[in-house]
């Protein structure tokens, strides 16, 4: 018996769940044709594995032909989706949770060009910024279709074994239906509240004839659509006490934010140095105006928050989808007094980031989220000899070995020159609230290395003589690498890193140009800490077409409103090529180059600030390289297939991961570290 209130059981309709913490529906874009596949499937598994009560699968599953599969969404609109389904449903009760899908047409928010190449279709013409396209207005015949498409879904997800069916109204058809923003119709789908739910209540009332009460049913809806002109709260109360009053739904799911945009978008899904549960007491809001059970999940990332908006009762069911990203095991380390051991979500929003770059999603500090075919969460101990370990460097990449390698069982040494951990994650965590989090990667792996045993040596810098001093049969280099200002053709030694603003070595002040080559948040993030301490003339440079080119979704709009209202100059589309002293003997002068005219132009200003990636500190690599076994080769083949490395005679084999390889993200140094160590 447990007093935890995340732990009770909790029923909605006819169904108990084991515990009060579920998974909201998305679409990490795994899927390749519609139906689960086997990477998909393991994913959603593990959590289940994990203990959680409830994981909402098929984030935006498709129902119409004309609602294109942008993320590799499951397709409901045929019936080659039951038996893949139940075959996933099976498996995941078996571990004992509950499986629920969502199910929607998307309306507006799609794309033409993609899929079967069919027109969107919204309730009015209205483009949607997001997308980029111009819907056709639905006919009659187009909602009576769409309707029976609905419920044909609804009969298909029963047919899967699924324990209930979510329906999407979070900037998709059925609230653009609601919303003026994209309802601008005279008919009886327009102009009066009765009028704009009538295309809700028409589905429900489908789905309900086809498959009556053998199925849960609920609603995810947008409760503020925070835009201009948009739904407001209390209008939006008003839908959801209509909805709860109806006697068609089972739960509601509250969420915030118009989708619409990707202003909307990055308050709906708030990446890091926002606060934590930002929506709850909108949640309850609606709780306390409805009979329904209520769901909410919007960075809800810590058992902490999830236990007081539980017990508190704003809401029933805590959804800690990214948690889980970042951790499938949540309930299962609480049940087993491990809730210290939580790998924690750090807002960081690489998984959505990247779905939103057209690639699939998988999360910055768990290397095993996504692909748990082949990297396992739990680590396999090794059936072979204990080996002696040195790994040099405690950056991301070396923390990730020196635990991988401790969990295998082997004997680890872990040498860092600094007083601390973490490497650049300290530097980037300096700059910004926003970046503050990234701590917690690196503390979640240090105090996982105390755990498993691991000798960590800080303040220990070493040579090659060091480490054959410790006898060992497996060396790892992650020694990382440091800023490298040899693009410019002149003026290398007149430029600051964005490290030595980080690090307290160079304090700019008034006029600074900052040159950003990477696209990520390095060069921003320097920016916002610039501005903090009083910069006010900053101009942000890049060559790339867009400011910040690689944050997209979350982060990205976060960061803009930033340099925005901190007044930064933003000019994309331009190198810096050299720097030269001024003509006054006290300021500098830039040379920028135009990448699209080729033109050059001279900025004077009183401090150049460069982010250029790194250069790989591969000294000791070199140095240790004709001494090993494996001339310090990683056997590619044997890396990318899951397979140990070679190995070939007496004495030790070397590798190097992380940034002491090439200029790499956290994400890729952990995942470099974690396939390459979890089979040696």
């Amino acid at each position: 018996m447990t007093t935890d209130p995340l732990l009770e059981p909790f029923t909605i309709g006819d169904l108990t769940l084991r515990n009060r913490i579920f998974s909201s529906s998305h679409a990490p874009g795994y899927n390749t044709d519609g139906i689960p596949n086997e990477r998909y499937v393991s994913y959603h598994e593990e959590k289940a594995k994990g203990g959680i009560g409830l994981t909402m699968i098929g984030g935006s599953s498709n129902v119409s032909p004309d609602s294109a599969s942008l993320w590799g969404q499951l397709y409901f609109g045929a019936d080659t989706i039951i038996d893949p389904l139940a075959a996933m449903t099976d498996r995941i009760h078996a571990h004992g949770a509950a499986v629920m899908c969502q199910i929607t047409h998307m309306g507006r928010r799609n794309v033409s060009n993609d899929g079967d190449w069919l027109p969107t279709i919204a309730p009015s013409p209205i483009r949607e910024p997001m997308h980029r396209g111009w819907p056709k207005q639905m006919e009659k015949s187009d909602i009576r279709r769409v309707v029976g498409d609905f419920a044909a879904a609804a009969v298909r997800a029963r047919a899967g074994g699924l324990d209930g069916i979510e329906l999407c109204a979070t900037s998709h058809l059925i609230d653009q239906f609601w919303t003026p923003l994209a309802n601008h119709r005279t008919d009886d789908y327009g102009g009066s509240l009765d009028n704009r739910l009538r295309f809700t209540f028409e589905v429900l009332d489908a789905i309900r004839v086809a498959v009556g009460t053998d199925l849960l049913v609920g609603i995810r809806m947008i409760a503020d659509e925070d835009q201009i002109g948009g739904l407001s709260r209390e209008e939006s109360a008003e839908i959801a006490h209509r909805l709860a009053t109806s006697g068609f739904l089972d739960f509601v799911n509250i969420a915030s934010s118009s989708l619409a945009t990707e202003e909307g978008l990055s308050k709906a899904i708030p990446p890091s140095g926002t606060p934590l549960m930002p929506f709850v007491s909108l949640a309850a809001s609606i709780k306390a105006e409805i009979d329904l059970p209520v769901l909410h999940a919007t960075r809800i990332t810590d058992l902490a928050s999830a236990r007081h908006a539980i017990s508190s009762g704003l809401i029933d069911l805590a959804g800690m989808t990214r948690a889980h990203i970042a951790d499938p095991h949540i309930v299962a380390k609480l049940e087993r007094g491990d809730a210290d051991r939580i790998r924690v979500c750090v807002g960081a929003s690489f998984c959505i980031n990247r779905l939103h770059q057209g690639l699939e999603s998988v999360c910055i500090q768990n290397p095993a989220t996504g692909r748990e075919t082949h990297v396992p969460q739990l680590i396999t101990p090794s059936t072979g000899a204990v080996s002696k370990a040195v790994v040099v460097g405690a950056g991301p990449a070396g923390l990730e070995a020196a635990r991988v390698l401790a969990e295998r069982g082997h004997d680890v040494v872990l040498f860092e020159a600094q007083d601390r951990v973490g490497g650049q994650v300290v530097l980037a965590a300096r700059a910004s609230e926003r970046q503050s989090e990234l701590l917690g990667i690196v503390g979640w792996l240090e105090a996982e290395l105390d755990h498993a045993g691991v000798d960590l040596r800080l303040g220990t810098p070493v040579d090659a003589a060091d480490v054959l001093a410790e006898a060992p049969a497996i060396v790892v280099i992650a020694t990382g690498g440091w800023p490298d200002a040899g693009f410019l053709t002149a003026g290398a030694e007149l430029v600051s890193s964005t490290w030595d603003v980080l690090g307290g070595h160079v304090d700019p002040a008034g006029r600074v140009l900052l040159f950003d080559d990477h696209g990520g948040e390095n060069a921003p993030s320097v920016a916002e800490y610039l501005a903090g301490r009083g910069v006010t003339d900053i101009e942000l440079v890049t060559p790339d077409r867009l400011v910040a080119q690689d944050l997209a979704a979350t982060t990205g709009p976060a960061y803009l409103r930033m340099l925005y209202t901190a007044g930064v100059t933003m000019t994309p589309d331009h190198a810096l090529v050299r720097v030269e002293q001024a003509d006054d003997g006290a300021a500098l002068a830039a040379v920028l180059r135009n990448i699209q005219t080729r033109d050059e132009h001279v900025r004077t200003v009183d401090h150049v600030i460069f982010e250029h990636g790194v250069m790989p500190d591969d000294t000791l690599y070199r140095s240790l390289r004709d001494g090993s076994t494996n001339n310090g080769v990683i056997d590619i083949d044997a890396l990318t297939g899951g397979r140990s490395q070679p190995t070939d005679g007496e004495g030790y084999v070397l590798f190097r991961v992380g940034d002491a390889v090439a200029s790499r993200t956290i994400a890729a140094a952990i995942y470099e570290a974690r396939r390459l160590c979890q089979h040696l």
